[in-house]
């Protein structure tokens, strides 16, 4: 019998219009994940939130904490879910792993591989599996298999897996997420590279993974074997650097930093407000030496002697003893322009090189697809990698990085604010 209480009625509006919003955005592309998303409840997996917290399309939902109030677990925002199943290809009769549980994301896969297929879905944390095992067999999605383990060596009980998806943050590809996929399989990861997420597509080309796309969003880190922490370093009250894979050998060396006059240059480049900045930022990870983000807090900065100037972008490089951020400048009719702040005894040329390399993203990749990535295993010998413009090591994986080539269109749409037509 079909349930036609107010509240069922209510979440399938709430589903429907989630999944319109979805596509209008351009997250919701096929027919079939439109269909899944609009035919399982989210609510069965988060029973302790207000049902239009469920549905709201962009933002996921924290399901446990640790003690210092960082979250270890979450229900992730439908646009994030609904993108990876589109990135993934799912097709009926696939075997999939999740790594990183929860259950409503292991309803959908089961959905997607139909009765012939198998999804498993495994996690480090017993409060997480038991969870997931229970709102799973509520929902009538008894048949995963739900397996309590660190993700670090996949689950080869179940392997090989035509997809692995990925749904906590990861710093490395460990060497098993490799070995159990089949050839030509994709391996959908949140991958974190110089501080900076991005949930990426990658096909098994014999050992090593090719990118299809990728996508800027954010997930709760991975623990275990797998976890990895950034070097923070704190500059004064409410502004902190961080450095995801290499700190600078002698930090002390940037101690009173902020105390110097800063340099403002103009990059001559520009955003419009609301406009995605996500290949900005990966441009200067890979392009600008010593590359790492700044995090500001407003109110202990407005409150400094000296506060930072410029809007907020996250972007920073440290050269020596200098250092540069890239920030915001209103323009006025929904414009901003680029420039960098650089403070030190000679911040000069890190300023000019951090600016210059704000230009050729506006001038070439504004707008654009983004980078490639290849991912190789980490003894891979440095003759047989390819070129990239920018390698880095991690503990079982080589990442390289490499930006396409521009067109030379100058009908490229790039905007220079007034200061630079």
């Amino acid at each position: 019998m079909t349930d036609t209480t107010p509240a069922a009625d209510r979440s399938a509006e709430l589903r429907n219009r989630t999944v319109e919003e979805l596509k209008q955005a351009g997250t919701i592309v096929s027919p079939r994940v439109e269909a899944i998303l609009r035919m399982v409840p989210r609510e069965t997996f988060a029973p302790e939130v207000d049902l239009e917290a469920v549905y709201e399309p962009w933002n996921g939902l924290v399901t446990k904490k640790d003690a210092a109030g960082r979250a270890l677990s979450s229900l992730s925002a439908p646009d994030a879910q609904a993108h990876m199943l589109e990135q993934a290809r799912i097709e009926p009769g696939m075997n999939v792993l999740e790594i990183g549980s929860g259950g409503m994301n292991a309803a959908y896969l089961s959905e997607m591989v139909g009765p012939d297929g198998r999804v498993t879905t495994v996690d480090i944390d017993e409060f997480v599996t038991d969870r997931a095992s229970r709102f799973l067999g509520q929902a009538g999605y008894s048949k995963v298999n739900v397996v309590l383990a660190d993700a670090e060596h996949g689950v080869p009980d179940f392997a090989p897996y035509d997809r692995i998806l990925v749904t906590v943050g990861a710093w490395d590809i460990p060497p098993a997420w490799i070995d159990q996929l089949v050839e030509g399989g994709l391996l959908v990861v949140p991958l974190k590279v110089q501080g900076l997420m991005r949930t990426v597509a990658l096909a098994r080309e014999g050992d090593r993974l090719v990118s299809e796309s990728a996508r800027l969003f954010g997930f709760v880190p991975m623990q275990g074997a797998g976890a990895h922490d950034s070097t923070e370093l704190k500059l004064r009250d409410g502004v902190t650097l961080v450095f995801d894979e290499q700190p600078p050998a002698d930090a002390e060396t940037l101690a009173g930093v902020l105390d110097f006059e800063p340099l403002v240059v103009d990059s001559g480049a520009g955003l419009r407000l609301g406009e995605p900045w996500a290949t900005m930022q990966m441009w200067l990870a890979t392009t600008v030496p010593g590359f790492c983000r700044i995090m500001v807090d407003r109110m202990a900065n407005e409150a400094s002697d000296r506060p930072l100037g410029g809007g907020y972008t996250g972007m920073a490089a440290v050269d020596g003893t200098n250092l540069a951020y890239a920030a915001t400048r209103d323009l006025g009719d929904r414009e901003l322009a680029l420039e960098v702040h650089a403070y030190g005894p000679d911040p000069a040329a890190l300023a000019n090189q951090v600016a210059a390399q704000l230009a050729i993203w506006d001038r070439d990749h504004r707008g654009g697809p983004g980078p490639q990535y290849l991912i190789y295993p980490a003894a891979t010998p440095e003759a047989e990698l390819p070129a990239a413009d920018l390698a880095v090591a991690k503990r079982h994986a080589r990442v390289l990085i490499s930006w396409p080539q521009p067109t030379g269109d100058d009908s490229q749409d790039t905007l220079h604010h007034p200061n630079h037509q």
